[in-house]
């Protein structure tokens, strides 16, 4: 019986464990991978650790967890998969089942034959039509070349002042690499946030954060055009005019999906413009199945499909793809909530399922939010501050999404609510969720589950919220209610908002309801450092007849606008 022949077009995350898997359970087949770049299974997610110097070794971008590079050499003897580096694929021949190639460092070409194709071509970054784009000294951050290049521009000394074009994912990450590197970082978005996958008070507490990290943050500001000298980049210029000198611009605008190869063999493309793929990886030609960041996906909450370019989606679909190439269509891709999780220096920025843009975004209305702000861990364990956004559909109590920032430890709560929603659990499931608990790594009721319980109070209208975008807007217009401070003297001291509040300790609260405003339907707002005092304000207020009581989420630590103190 002859071979299979399974050819795969791209050597990075999806294409290299698609290669791997089927192999695994085919140790017979005839596996080629033609890889475009000259590196192969880059881990492009360290790209700005590696710049940023938390290690110095290139080749852990391309190694094993062993430490051996995954070249050529390594794919053929450990796996019998013939790569070839430095090789693009051209065009791909359904009728004749064949891929043209040419070698880019010799112009040679060549065809392959298959009986399964794999198109694993990834992405390219967002090209901005910007006058001066091809100055040296600005750089995109998608390749192992980009890498190399910002990381060797560090090294040498020359850089001191750089722009970063766009606060994602890997904007954000680029600016941390930068100024550990001593360099002045300015970061520009077109969007009024940073991390738009998060909400808009969330992203503000990490552009603050950022701002207290030295990064100068330029939102809802337009780049206009790079400037140079004698080639090379001088500085930039915005939409309002004012120019930013520097010597590096990193243009960090988002990544489009490579689909030119798919496209012109005649594979569906999705309306989100990536290669269509059905829940098995297989395109529109049964031969041909496809994975990573040149492929659509479902969003497992809202069923649409979307563009989800992430390195372990890519992992996990080649992984699925590889087996179907050799057992035939037996294992499903069952989609992506859009988890996400950043790292901000030493603060975290998390997502997973919607946020409640995006379920407004969606057309849902049938859902209730809350803030919860708190350590992740006792005080004698040296706690640390999370801040997280639950979201609920009120029908079925069912999570459909959270976002969690802070320095405490943020991968841990991403991590469990995305496995809540994963498994579709209500609120009854999560209130008495057994989850490992000692003082070293939590409080004895987690921030996760806490967060599960602030809700279920409010869904039962045990109690009354208003969020802090809620209370900033009531003051800006100049119509704030009454509010009240419920922290201790030596907090005030140091921390306060200078938005009117009176300051009442909780302790005191009932020895002073006299100076309270004496018509009970009074709007009051109660807060404290995480509101969980401002909480039990409410409580005692209502409990002596107040009737339009209401407490802020979060309290002062969910609080992303500026501050008296």
């Amino acid at each position: 019986m002859q071979n299979s022949k399974i050819v795969v077009i791209g050597g990075s995350a999806a294409g290299a464990k698609a290669a791997a898997k089927a192999r695994r359970l085919d140790q017979q087949a005839e596996i080629t991978i033609v890889q475009k770049d000259p590196d192969l299974s880059m881990a492009s997610c360290g790209y700005p650790y590696y710049i940023g110097g938390t290690f110095d070794e290139r080749n852990q971008l391309l190694a094993t967890p062993t430490g051996v590079v995954r070249n050529p050499d390594f794919f053929y003897k450990t796996k019998r998969i013939n790569a070839l580096v430095n090789t693009e694929c051209t065009a791909i021949d359904r009728n004749e089942k064949k891929v043209t190639c040419r070698n880019l460092e010799t112009g040679e070409e060549t065809t392959l034959a298959y009986d399964k194709l794999v198109v694993a071509t990834g992405a390219s970054a967002a090209v901005l039509p910007v006058p001066g784009r091809e100055l040296d000294g600005v750089s995109t951050l998608v390749s192992m070349q980009d890498t190399d290049r910002i990381h060797d521009l560090c090294a040498s000394g020359t850089v001191t002042e750089a722009v970063v074009i766009g606060g994602g994912l890997i904007g954000v990450e680029a600016c941390e690499a930068l100024v550990a590197k001593g360099v002045k970082v300015t970061l520009v978005e077109m969007e009024k946030q940073v991390l738009t996958f998060l909400d808009a008070q969330f992203a503000g507490l990490v552009a603050n954060h950022m701002k207290a990290k030295s990064v100068s943050v330029r939102l809802g500001m337009r780049l206009e055009r790079c400037l140079g000298e004698d080639g090379r980049l001088a500085g930039v210029e915005l939409a309002n005019g004012e120019v930013l000198p520097c010597q590096l611009a990193v243009v960090a605008a988002g990544v489009r999906p490579n689909i030119g190869l798919a496209e012109a063999a005649g594979l569906e493309i999705g309306e989100s413009r990536a290669i269509a793929v059905n829940e098995y990886m297989q395109t529109s030609d049964a031969d041909i199945y496809a994975a990573g960041d040149c492929v659509e996906c479902v969003n497992s909450v809202t069923g649409k499909k979307v563009y989800a370019p992430m390195g372990d989606l890519a992992n996990l679909q080649g992984r699925v793809l590889g087996e179907n190439l050799i057992e035939g269509n037996v294992v499903k891709f069952g989609g992506t909530q859009q988890t996400a999780i950043c790292k901000v220096f030493d603060f975290v920025a998390g997502a997973t399922g919607l946020s409640e843009k995006a379920a407004i975004a969606a057309g849902l209305t049938d859902f209730e939010t809350v803030v919860n702000a708190s350590p992740d861990k006792p005080g004698f364990m040296g706690a640390k501050l999370l801040v997280s956004k639950i979201l609920v559909e009120k029908s079925s109590q069912k999570i459909l999404g959270y976002q969690c920032v802070g320095s405490g430890d943020v991968s841990r709560q991403i991590a469990t609510a995305a496995m809540a929603i994963k498994g579709r659990l209500t609120l009854d499931d999560l209130n008495c969720a057994d989850l490992p608990y000692a003082p070293p790594f939590s409080l004895a009721i987690d921030h996760f589950i806490a967060s599960a319980h602030i809700i279920s109070n409010k869904l039962k209208g045990r109690i009354k919220t208003v969020t802090a975008e809620e209370v900033y807007k009531r003051v800006q217009e100049g119509n704030p209610p009454f509010f009240i401070d419920g922290r201790g003297p030596d907090e005030h001291e140091v921390l306060r908002l200078g938005i009117g509040e009176k300051y009442i300790p909780l302790g005191m609260l009932r020895n002073v309801l006299g100076e309270l405003p004496q018509e009970k339907d009074t709007e009051i707002v109660c807060f404290c450092k995480i509101s969980l005092r401002g909480y039990e304000t409410a409580l005692i207020l209502e409990a002596n007849g107040y009737t339009n009581v209401k407490v802020m989420e979060g309290g002062i630590m969910a609080w992303p606008y500026s501050r008296e103190k």
